[in-house]
């Protein structure tokens, strides 16, 4: 019973009695795992791996008092690093390689950490991979998970400037603490005013493979699979009480309309040109606000529809395509805020048929022949008259849906070359993009055209702050059918199988951990609240730090009373503050001079009078030591005089510190102080 407390206690008092070096080097290794740890999803398994022997290896020769592998042997892991990050990243230069690189000669710079000097360099390598993190993530925890990484960096680099004697860690951890304080109304200032570039990195591209999200293509039947990311995509925030209906909140992304057969894909510019956006509202327009996430894509997601282009502070004039959907220069690389106005009630397209509206019937040749069969009989059928009422045909698709055992999943399994005919006939199983992609097929057999949409739908409102919240895995696909005298006109296939899926319903959950399971069981609304808290307060970290941008800070200028702010007007005001917090720095440090005890600071200027003479006296030295080592030092005759006037002085100075009814004031020691001669 009593073995683990015993084995853990002579394991502390083991690691109490360490020398001075290796408990700092364990010290300093311990915040070199911090670093690197938020990174182990980013790094190439070989590197984390490779990281952390080394890690564990230089704490055993640290611990056992062992010596520091020779240069052979760092050669040698040098070379297999730059090997194997050639091999993987088939580069050494660019991002993902470079973080790599830094990462792991971090650790290798641990194996020569022989001198003060090498561990400087240690700690300006870790400052450096600290900040490749936010290359990856910039959210709160990262944030929080740095800030506990630079302040064991700051107290490991206070401690080796502490040489002597055994400091506690804990001191120089209030130190670094001190020291963080005091430098935060500098970093406070630079963040508000420091001019906002674009950034040096761009960020890695994020693949929506195999996951729910939003992506460029679709392609059907791939994916055996689907795992629910729960990730925030955007945060809309509606003005006033303007909230539509859960169920019409349709946000609009790619719209895709080109088959190969497995693919679908947007129709090239040139293509979309043939066919006029032609966009018609109805009704009061609704005004938000998105927050939208990094999506390494160019377009700006809208509720379904906006006539208008939306609005940021320094972002380009987007552009809108004539299938409706908002695009700008750039991929979004960073965190992006704008303001739109949507119509919910809309329609768009020709009204009559024109040569356009082919492209949208178009199915490659000799595929789903069941499917064709099918939209044959849809066709054949009375009350379509003849295939051409669409929406008698569109109604006859749903109701086959709805009462056919269809079912929404995640896990349909991998579809084979006539994806249509395998949905309708055989699995009768899938997402959402099976069943938008077999409803499009269908309708096009049936000579009515029609396309993909691709976006967001629905949503999760935060009761702390009421932002609405679209996370990944609301991304959803839907069809738009065009009507003789409608237009296009939405259709949501999957409403017809699994209603729940749209709007306010309880949407398909991913498997939960155990411990996620067992907590969720017990107490399931303690669960919510805090997820809604935290959520609250990663939406202001947001809005606040990281949709800081340029435009923000020229309205801050604003408001403090420039006219027409412009950069120059941010920089002069930065180079203002910053002039003025260097005076006020060095007016505490002359006030922090006159404040220090003047007998000390005369005794000081003493001891450095005589280090230049060539004497040189430890501090702790008082004046009735060093006449003494006066004396022993200069003994020559010539300077006999000189030496016994030095001398005196001393005596009197002391004097005048301990001696109640000394004679001679200090501002009289002074004076003679610039009289005497000092020994060469």
């Amino acid at each position: 019973m009593l073995t683990l407390p015993i084995a853990t206690a002579k394991k502390a008092v083991r690691l109490s009695a360490l020398p001075r070096e290796a408990r700092d080097t364990l010290f300093l290794l311990a915040v070199i795992a911090v670093i690197v740890l938020p990174q182990v999803g980013h790094l190439p398994w070989w590197c984390t791996a490779l990281t952390g022997l080394i890690l564990l290896w230089r704490g055993s020769l640290a611990v056992n008092s062992q010596p520091l592998p020779s240069r052979w042997w760092r050669a040698g892991l040098l070379a297999l690093t730059l090997a194997a990050t050639a091999f993987t990243h088939r580069t050494l230069v660019g991002q993902d390689a470079g973080v790599t690189l830094v990462v792991v000669l971090l650790a290798l710079k641990t194996l020569e950490l022989r001198a003060r000097r090498d561990a400087f360099v240690v700690f300006f390598l870790g400052f450096f991979a600290m900040l490749t993190n936010f290359f990856y993530s910039q959210s709160l925890l990262t944030a929080l998970a740095m800030l506990v990484a630079l302040l064991g960096l700051l107290t490991a680099l206070v401690n080796a400037h502490m040489p002597v004697g055994r400091p506690p860690l804990m001191q120089s951890a209030r130190m670094a603490a001190r020291m963080a304080l005091l430098g935060a109304p500098i970093m406070l200032a630079l963040f508000v005013l420091f001019p906002r570039m674009s950034p040096l990195w761009g960020t890695p591209s994020d693949t929506m493979s195999g996951r729910t999200g939003l992506s460029n293509s679709m392609r059907v039947g791939a994916v055996a699979e689907l795992a629910l990311d729960d990730g925030i995509a955007a945060r809309v925030v509606f003005d006033g009480d303007q909230v539509p209906r859960q169920t019409d909140l349709y946000f609009r992304g790619p719209v895709l309309a080109n088959f190969d057969g497995r693919e679908w894909t947007a129709l090239a510019p040139y293509q979309q040109l043939r066919l006029p956006a032609n966009l018609r509202v109805q009704g009061q327009p609704v005004r938000y606000q998105i927050t939208l996430e990094p999506s390494q894509r160019p377009w700006l997601l809208t509720l379904d529809a906006a006539p208008n282009p939306p609005e940021a502070p320094g972002m380009a004039q987007p552009r809108q395509t004539p299938d409706l959907q908002w695009l700008v220069e750039r991929p979004a690389r960073e965190l992006l805020r704008y303001r739109a106005e949507s119509y919910p009630r809309f329609r768009s397209g020709p009204l009559e048929r024109v040569p356009g509206l082919a492209m949208f019937t178009q199915l490659p040749p000799d595929s789903n022949p069941r499917t064709q069969a099918l939209a044959a009989e849809l066709r054949a059928d009375p009350r379509t008259a003849g295939g051409s009422n669409t929406a008698a045909l569109v109604r006859l698709a749903l109701e086959r849906l709805r009462t056919g055992g269809y079912s929404y999943t995640l896990e349909p399994g991998e579809y084979g070359q006539h994806t249509a005919d395998e949905f309708w006939f055989d699995r009768k199983a899938g997402f959402c993009e099976h069943i938008a992609s077999a409803f499009v097929v269908l309708m096009r057999a049936a000579g009515v055209p029609s396309r993909i949409v691709t976006g967001f739908q629905g949503g999760e409102r935060n009761p702390v702050d009421e932002v609405w919240t679209l996370r990944n895995s609301d991304a959803h696909a839907w069809a738009e059918v065009w009507q003789a005298g409608e237009g296009w006109v939405r259709v949501d296939p999957t409403a017809a199988i699994s209603p729940e899926r749209i709007g306010a319903f309880q949407r398909l959950a991913a498997p939960q951990g155990v411990l996620a399971g067992a907590f969720n069981a017990v107490n399931p609304t303690l669960v919510q609240h805090v997820r809604a808290a935290w959520e609250a307060v990663n939406n202001g970290w947001n809005q606040w730090v990281l949709n800081y941008t340029q435009g923000r800070q020229l309205d801050l200028l604003k408001d403090i009373g420039f006219s027409a702010p412009s950069l120059q007007d941010l920089v002069m005001l930065l180079l203002g503050l910053l002039i003025v917090a260097s005076l006020a720095g060095a007016l505490w440090a002359l006030w922090e001079r006159r404040r220090q005890d003047p007998w000390l600071r005369l005794l000081s200027n003493a001891r450095a009078r005589l280090a230049r003479s060539g004497l040189s006296l430890p501090d702790s030295a008082p004046p009735r030591e060093i006449a003494r080592q006066v004396r022993q030092r200069f003994g020559a005759p010539a300077q006999a005089d000189a030496v016994r006037d030095i001398g005196d002085w001393l005596l009197r100075l002391e004097r005048q510190r301990y001696d109640a009814h000394a004679e001679q004031g200090l501002a009289a020691l002074r004076s003679e102080f610039s009289r005497l001669r000092w020994p060469r």
